[in-house]
């Protein structure tokens, strides 16, 4: 490979918007790869910037850095990844974002009159519900969709 195909640390921070600290984090977690100068300083070839822009896209759907680990696991040793592979890849995730978007559309829809949050205070709400009932289902929001409903440490 020739030295011209590899980026520097900051070259990538640059092109990719994410910060030096994530970039050794995802190397340290397995899901990036660097060589090192003579002089100790890391080099990534030009296919990170592809991975990278795949890890976005997974964290912005809701995908654990666990789950994305394993998708990037999948691909091809010793060359860059196809549209093919990135399709097959992406595919998984197709009903995941379907769930979501349907989620969102009924949330939308429903924020005039009730969120589903348990209040009882909406004169009309829909999702009325007498003497806290559903508070036997656990805390949180639970009359929204479960895709809604997952906390920032569950991965969105």
């Amino acid at each position: 490979m020739d030295a011209k195909d590899l980026l520097s640390i900051g070259e990538v921070v640059e092109r990719s918007g994410f910060p030096h600290s994530a970039l050794r984090y995802y190397e340290r977690e397995g899901l990036l790869r660097a060589t090192r100068t003579s002089g100790g300083q890391r080099r990534y070839e030009r296919g990170v910037l592809r991975r990278l822009a795949f890890i976005r896209a997974a964290r912005a759907i809701g995908v654990g850095l666990d789950e994305v680990r394993e998708a990037l696991d999948r691909l091809p040793e010793g060359r860059t990844p196809t549209k093919a592979d990135w399709s097959r890849l992406s595919r998984a995730w197709r009903a995941r974002l379907d769930e979501q978007i349907d989620a969102l559309r009924a949330l939308r829809d429903g924020l005039d009159s009730c969120i589903g949050c348990g209040c009882l205070s909406l004169a009309r709400c829909r999702l009325w519900n007498p003497d806290d009932r559903v508070a036997e289902q656990g805390s949180g929001a639970r009359l929204l969709p479960p895709t809604l409903r997952r906390t920032p440490a569950q991965g969105v």
